[in-house]
């Protein structure tokens, strides 16, 4: 039987990984085939910058922290597994497709996007997406643009009413 030390270090480990999910609205799982150290820091670095994290961790340790949370992914949880997360939606999946793209040996498998188990299509879908930034950006030219188009409309009325 197992030691009682290691079992509390396993569950901390369970809980921990539990929490993470909890607590992120994206959570990519990514499948490792042979990323070197430098290039497994070079993501993390990529993370870091968007408050993301990437761990790894057992995969039994994180099929029971998913099972605590009534979450069955135990199908999926085969092979080397990277687990990407942050509290931003959009920020960690845009990060790790950034980098898979000139890394072919890191995968994305699939995520657990605002609590929702999430494919590998959707993931694409989502990495395609402008940044927060980007789209209040676009939302307040939006906003610029009709202002300045009822602009117009006022003076070229008021034009009118001058000519009358």
């Amino acid at each position: 039987m197992a030691n009682q030390k290691i079992l509390d270090q396993k569950q901390k480990i369970i809980d921990e990984i539990a929490k993470n999910v909890q607590e992120s609205s994206s959570f990519i799982f990514l499948e490792n085939h042979g990323l070197t150290v430098s290039e497994t820091m070079e993501l993390r670095r990529k993370l870091k910058e968007s408050d993301s994290e990437l761990k790894i961790y057992k995969n039994t340790l994180v099929n029971r922290a998913l099972t605590s949370l009534n979450i069955d992914l135990k199908d999926e949880l085969n092979g080397p597994k990277v687990v990407a997360f942050g509290k931003d939606v959009v920020e960690p999946i845009k990060a790790v497709s950034k980098f898979i793209e000139n890394h072919p040996n890191l995968e994305m498998k699939l995520g657990i996007v605002d609590g929702e188990i999430t494919d590998l299509a959707t993931l694409k879908k989502l990495a395609t997406i402008p940044s927060r930034d980007g789209l209040l950006t676009m939302l307040a030219g939006g906003l610029m643009q009709t202002v300045n188009n009822f602009a117009i409309c006022l003076d070229l009325h008021a034009k009118n009413l001058e000519q009358e």
